[in-house]
């Protein structure tokens, strides 16, 4: 009895420090990727990776979102960097609060050397208005980035706007009035921001009208842009992304919970082989 019980807990100890050790060798394994891209392209790589992350213990699913410990720790990042040394951001993320979002972008904006924004799948709303600021932004000819118009609560700032333009004025209750007037300030600040954190390479009327485009409730809030809409706009959009960002990517797994959806051999697959002939 006594051996079975020793088996028991090993099971469980080993059980238990499984995916602490599987986490330290992601980490490991993220470094040394980017240790090595850095090496190659000599350029600082900073990487902004939102997945959904599991709670420790409770294991409550959260989305991660742009907050201010990523901005504090993007313009750490930032500070310590020479000047003049190219930096690659690696962007893949759902969005999230807007000061943050800001801060990252006036950080790299100011940067002296070339900003590269990689993004390999999609970075809506905040992630969008940081890759805005730099002066190139490579995306997978399938990543999308989202609109950066401000949203009040439910209600886009927009809509707000119109609706009460459209109406009579003494048909409007308070707190709509109120909301209206908060909307139409924001609508204003982010048009603004826009301006000032798009390239100067951009002529001042098309960066006008990408401001206008982005902010003003153009579209739905989670309106996907592709990188075709991304380019007729007149952003600085390429779509060569260097494989090593992919590989960067599979080394931030989304948990998986039960069965997989999405079952692949995960080995590059060249053209079909030429038949032979029957010797005929």
């Amino acid at each position: 009895m006594g051996g079975i019980g020793d088996i028991f807990w090993l099971f469980l100890i080993l059980s238990l420090l499984q995916p602490i050790v599987r986490q330290k060798l992601l980490e490991a394994g993220r470094m040394r990727l980017i240790r090595r891209i850095e090496r190659e392209r000599n350029h600082r790589v900073i990487v902004l990776i939102h997945r959904q992350e599991t709670m420790s213990l409770l294991g409550f699913p959260v989305m991660r979102y742009i907050d201010i410990n990523d901005a504090e720790e993007v313009i750490r990042a930032i500070q310590m960097t020479d000047p003049g040394l190219p930096i690659d951001l690696v962007l893949h993320t759902p969005g999230g609060l807007v000061l943050a979002s800001l801060q990252i972008a006036r950080a790299l904006k100011a940067h002296e050397g070339k900003v590269t924004v990689f993004v390999p799948h999609y970075a809506m709303s905040g992630g969008t208005l940081i890759a805005l600021a730099a002066d190139e932004i490579v995306m997978d000819p399938h990543a999308v980035l989202g609109p950066v118009d401000p949203q009040l609560g439910e209600y886009p700032a927009a809509s707000l706007v119109r609706v009460v333009r459209q109406k009579n004025i003494n048909e409007v209750d308070d707190r709509t009035l109120i909301l209206a007037d908060i909307a139409e300030k924001a609508l204003e600040q982010i048009r603004r921001e826009v301006l000032e954190l798009l390239p100067e390479s951009i002529p001042h009327d098309r960066a006008q009208q990408i401001a206008e485009k982005l902010t003003q409730g153009t579209w739905t809030h989670d309106h996907p842009i592709s990188f075709a809409e991304a380019k007729e706009m007149g952003l600085p959009v390429c779509e060569k992304m260097p494989r090593e960002f992919y590989e960067l990517m599979e080394l931030f797994p989304q948990p998986v919970r039960g069965q997989a959806s999405v079952q692949y051999i995960p080995v590059p697959y060249g053209p079909a082989p030429t038949p032979r002939g029957n010797g005929r």
